[in-house]
Parts: C-alpha cells; sequence; structure tokens
C-alpha cells in the first residue's frame, strides 16, 4: 500500500471497511506513478503490470470515503495501489532469476502448511506469485491480502481480517488445502483453480484457456520449484 505522506495507517476496522467495498470500487484504472511521477512497484514485481487505485479520506461529518479520483481540498488522505502480479502475459520479470522471498512469513508458512499438509514451498510460490509477498495487496477483483482471498472465500476459510497476515496464509493454505485434496494432489489442477475457480476447471475439463490462468500456472510452478529446498 502507498500512503500519502499526510494520511496515517488505515486502522483495522477502516481495512474492513475498505475490504467489504472492493468488490464494487473494482476495477479503477489509474496511471501507475508515484507523487513524482515515477512509476511503483510492490516487491520486485514488473512496473508495466496494470494498476488500480483507491484513495480514502474522512469527510468533516467523521465519515470514510473512498474513490479513484484524487481528493479534492484533501490535505489528508491514504492510497492503496493494486496490480495483476503473475498473472500478467506481459510481464517482464525474469521469472528464472528474479528474487524469491525465502525468510518473509517463515512462522506463519510452516505453521500453516504443516496444519493443512501442504509443502511450503508451494505455499511460498502461491504467495509471491499472488501478491509478491505484499500484505496490503488487493487485485482489480477484489482479492484480498498475500494469498489474494477473495472476501467470500476468507469468510469460508474463517478468515476475520483478510489483511492480517497470519490469517490470510491460514486461510489460503487451508482452502488451497483443499484444492489439492479435489484434485487428487494435481498441484496443475489445483493452482488452476485457485487462479481461476474450480467451475473453470470443471467446465474445461483442465486448465482453462485463459492467457492469465495458464501463464500464472506456469510460473507458480516453476517459482515452486525455485522455492523446494529453500523454504
Amino acid at each position: 500500500m502507498k500512503a500519502h505522506r499526510h494520511s496515517a495507517t488505515l486502522s483495522r476496522p477502516l481495512r474492513r471497511t475498505l475490504a467489504a467495498l472492493l468488490a464494487v470500487l473494482l476495477p479503477l484504472q489509474a496511471a501507475a506513478t508515484d507523487a513524482a511521477g515515477k512509476p511503483n512497484s510492490f516487491g520486485n514485481v514488473a512496473d508495466e503490470a496494470p494498476r488500480y487505485r483507491v484513495y480514502t479520506y474522512r469527510q468533516q461529518d467523521g465519515v470514510v470515503a473512498f474513490t479513484d479520483k484524487v481528493p479534492a481540498r484533501q490535505r489528508s488522505f491514504s492510497v492503496m495501489e493494486f496490480s495483476c502480479y503473475a498473472c500478467d502475459p506481459n510481464s517482464k520479470v525474469n521469472w528464472r532469476a528474479t528474487r524469491l522471498f525465502t525468510n518473509e512469513y517463515s512462522p506463519q508458512i510452516a505453521a500453516a502448511a504443516r496444519r493443512h499438509g501442504v509443502d511450503p514451498a508451494l505455499v511460498r510460490a502461491l504467495i509471491h506469485a499472488e501478491s509478491g509477498f505484499n500484505p496490503s495487496a488487493v487485485s482489480r477483483k477484489g482479492a484480498i491480502g498475500l494469498m489474494q482471498l477473495m472476501p467470500g472465500t476468507a469468510s469460508d476459510m474463517g478468515v476475520a481480517d483478510p489483511f492480517a497476515a497470519q490469517q490470510n496464509i491460514d486461510g489460503g493454505v487451508k482452502y488451497l488445502a483443499m484444492l489439492l485434496g479435489q484434485y487428487r494432489g494435481d498441484v496443475t489442477l489445483a493452482t488452476a483453480a485457485y487462479n481461476a475457480g474450480p467451475g473453470a476447471v470443471a467446465k474445461y475439463g483442465g486448465v482453462p484457456p485463459f492467457a492469465e490462468t495458464r501463464t500464472y500456472v506456469q510460473r507458480v510452478k516453476l517459482l515452486h520449484e525455485r522455492y523446494r529446498g529453500r523454504a
């Protein structure tokens, strides 16, 4: 999350309100520039990925407002900037050489992987592909946090605050474990379903013919191979 220099960190209630409103507000398109007009990126994700912004500020009556436009006559506001990560077919990132996140959220990943019986290297690969290890990431479709949980999925997995790293990881791994069980351990189908939904996998009898999903599955596989022995 990129925040205006005059703004404070979003509180937990505000984060929950934002999560509930994202499905209505998104997609919101905006140029990927910071205050100086220069491209931004999360982690080591390509700057050319599609970007989306939501501005939040508190009105005179105390009510928090959300908009896709720079707030007029507002001295204090926050900016949340979103993008699509490993699913971008046009990404110029060298996924065979891009820096790996081998230490981030290690206790949470290890605990969730152990609890739900999932390879921690796969968990780390999925987080890398989904959010670039940015806990404040939100997709153009409204998926939230490290493992990009849709609000409905987060609720189904018992996640109260999808921006909270531990809850997000546990909920995402729990869902991934369910998909792996459904597809009898087939990582390709499970990751395709994680991206496009089990309904799409069932409809097409395998990985859906969507450029983003096929690109995503390939990159998750590559990242999984790279994280093995290092997760």
